[in-house]
């Protein structure tokens, strides 16, 4: 009797134990995801600080970026990061980028980590702005001055076609990340980011720029791409106290939040990567909007109640004044077409507000997808 007592107990404690296992591998049932995505990119190499930070805004974020290279190429201290996260019951996805001296274990963290933690790992944030570092000229780039485009459709087609080259060492071989989510950040070129492979981009708001205007292209560019997009708050100054107040950053939360940004992230480290730079009235803002949230479920309009403004093909023009350059390869006051464009976007972003979304005459199909549809020469046709 006591032996069958003991094996009844024995089968009860393995099946029990295989359901626990079988729930640690799947995490979380498929498509149950949160309705929108809020919290912290902590760009900085610090794991205790870190976890620090976690417990204290667990409770009013759902998500977080690990987003140190120093975290990121190192399999120990990532896991161990990303294990803390996973435990507090928040979402997370981290910087990437293939490192040849890295490539095995990087090929290997990937292929465990969707089975080990499930879909609370959202994916890959791959590389960083790179429409804004070819805009304004960086050291790393898209495309270098030997590659040179003939034109405005050219410079799109190889931008375009080099870092879809680029990210498929992330989702082929040496990495193998395969349909994982590519997310992103930027500032400009949104439409040709997502064109290039991304699946997210997240719109920049900082330096002052305008963030209206960057929402209508970067929503603009997700919309008619069938694609996911969202904010990334990041620094107002070069230098300390780096992000803007906390009611300034609260605003921006909600701002993302009603234009219906998927993804609504703060960018957190200091100008050497080593620290944070959140204060507590950043960190209540965040608790303040995630209270805003909760009390203002947010009724998310179809497009169709939108209006288009339609950009010339391969048009890669930054919108930050008349200076700005076009693909980083041509000067924008030299280009017949700037003045006029920025007036019409401007006075769009006037009369449209966050109505507005800016998308380009590249491979467009005027449907029902928008209202109205006002093309950069003029022409304006309903989107019956």
């Amino acid at each position: 009797m006591k032996k069958l007592y003991f094996v009844a107990v024995f089968c009860f404690l393995l099946v029990v134990s295989s359901l626990f296992f079988f729930s640690f591998l799947v995490a979380v049932p498929k498509g149950d995801f949160p309705d929108f995505f809020v919290g912290v990119d902590v760009a900085y190499d610090n794991v205790d600080e870190i976890k620090e930070l976690i417990d204290e805004i667990s409770s009013y974020t759902n998500t977080l970026v690990v987003g140190s290279s120093g975290i990121t190429f190192n399999v120990s201290k990532l896991d161990d990061v990303c294990n803390y996260v996973y435990d507090r019951g928040l979402y997370f996805m981290i910087y990437m980028h293939p490192k040849p001296e890295l490539y095995d274990e990087q090929r290997q963290w990937v292929d465990e980590a969707r089975v080990r933690w499930g879909q609370r790992f959202l994916g890959l944030y791959a590389h960083d702005e790179p429409g804004g570092r070819q805009l304004d000229n960086a050291t790393y780039k898209v495309l270098n001055e030997t590659e040179t485009p003939d034109d405005y459709v050219d410079a799109a087609e190889k931008y375009t076609s080099k870092l879809g080259e680029i990210l498929g060492y992330i989702r082929g071989d040496p990495i193998r990340a395969g349909d994982m989510t590519l997310f992103t950040s930027d500032y400009a070129l949104y439409w040709f980011d997502y064109r290039g492979g991304y699946d997210v981009v997240f719109a920049e708001f900082g330096w002052n720029y305008t963030e209206q205007l960057n929402v209508a292209m970067c929503r603009g560019a997700a919309t008619a791409q069938d694609k996911e997009w969202g904010v990334m708050i990041t620094w107002t100054y070069n230098h300390p106290p780096y992000l803007e107040s906390g009611s300034a950053l609260k605003d921006d939360l909600v701002l993302a939040y009603e234009n219906g940004a998927k993804y609504i992230l703060v960018f957190d480290t200091n100008e050497n990567y080593t620290d944070s730079v959140l204060e507590k009235e950043h960190k209540d803002a965040l608790k303040n909007f995630w209270k805003y949230a909760k009390d203002n479920p947010r009724e998310m309009g179809a497009s169709s109640e939108r209006v288009a403004y339609v950009l010339p093909e391969g048009y890669a023009y930054g919108f930050r004044g008349p200076w700005d350059k076009i693909w980083g390869f041509w000067e924008g006051v030299d280009d017949p077409l700037s003045y006029q464009i920025s007036a019409d976007v401007g006075k769009a972003l006037d009369d449209y507000g966050g109505k507005l979304d800016i998308i380009y005459d590249d491979r467009l199909t005027v449907d029902d997808t928008y209202c109205k549809y006002i093309f950069w020469n003029g022409t304006v046709i309903s989107g019956s």
